[in-house]
């Protein structure tokens, strides 16, 4: 199956507003997010624009993640975990199961990157921790 067929432009529209949903919910993640974003409306658009083009190939994310999670202060291993579990239990409801793989196999991926990119950005001097 080849990127552009994987699922709809609804339908991760539908994961990236029931996840957020989530996450703003979240006693451990959410107050992070509520005081980093100002504007969901933009931050649900953007992160829409981010899975299409990682899932669909559409190329339409314009961003840096990377600088924009090292700058935050106080993230350990226990959010991104929590990040991943919130993630994996809304594509557990997704029928279509092509894209809970794919999306599954990506966050994961997205989440070690950060998570190493965060403690290369912070403890210069050590290895980086798995997740």
């Amino acid at each position: 199956m080849n990127k552009a067929t994987l699922c709809t432009e609804q339908e991760i529209s539908s994961l990236v507003h029931t996840f957020y949903e989530r996450v703003t919910q979240d006693p451990l993640i959410g107050p992070i997010f509520a005081d980093h974003v100002a504007d969901w409306p933009s931050h649900l658009d953007k992160m829409v624009d981010f899975w299409s083009s990682t899932l669909r190939g559409t190329a339409r994310f314009r961003g840096t993640p990377m600088v924009t999670h090292s700058r935050l202060e106080g993230l350990t291993q226990a959010h991104f975990h929590r990040w991943l579990a919130l993630f994996q239990q809304t594509t557990q409801e997704l029928d279509n199961a092509a894209l809970r793989e794919r999306a599954n196999d990506l966050s994961l991926r997205i989440a070690q990157s950060l998570w190493y990119g965060y403690q290369m950005n912070r403890k210069t001097d050590a290895l980086p921790l798995t997740l």
